[in-house]
């Protein structure tokens, strides 16, 4: 199964926003180098569209996913409940730090799983909750 993605250097902690067509192996050696060095932020999308695209940035144990569409729209995962809702938490956005509330906020594991079945299915409204930003 191939995917397309862009993510976190490793080597420099820098967001290369060059895109990759890979198999899941790939991009999953990559989402394991980056949980080692213990922040990252991956672009995910299927190769034969650019919407919709799947972010994921994490921090730690923690990790929030931003849904794009192809008409402008932005939507937040809502969390899984493993962080109360009046905590904050920075997580990465490409090259930046952003802050985002608990109620958006997932374990980074049940993050990962939900991008291995974006790209298993390409249905993300299948993942969960989503809310407009």
């Amino acid at each position: 199964m191939s995917v397309t993605w862009a993510a976190t250097a490793p080597e420099s902690g820098r967001f290369c926003a060059v895109e990759r067509c890979s198999d899941m192996p790939e991009l999953t050696d990559r989402f394991g180098e980056l949980r080692s060095r213990g922040r990252g932020y991956l672009e995910v999308r299927l190769p034969d569209a650019e919407f919709p695209l799947l972010t994921l940035g994490f921090q730690g144990d923690r990790a929030v996913l931003h849904l794009f569409g192809a008409d402008d729209t932005v939507f937040l995962l809502a969390g899984d409940g493993t962080t109360a809702a009046d905590t904050v938490l920075d997580v990465p956005v490409m090259d930046d730090l952003a802050a985002f509330g608990g109620d958006v906020i997932l374990a980074v594991e049940r993050a990962w799983d939900l991008v291995c079945r974006f790209v298993a299915t390409g249905a993300p409204g299948r993942l969960g909750e989503w809310h407009g930003v």
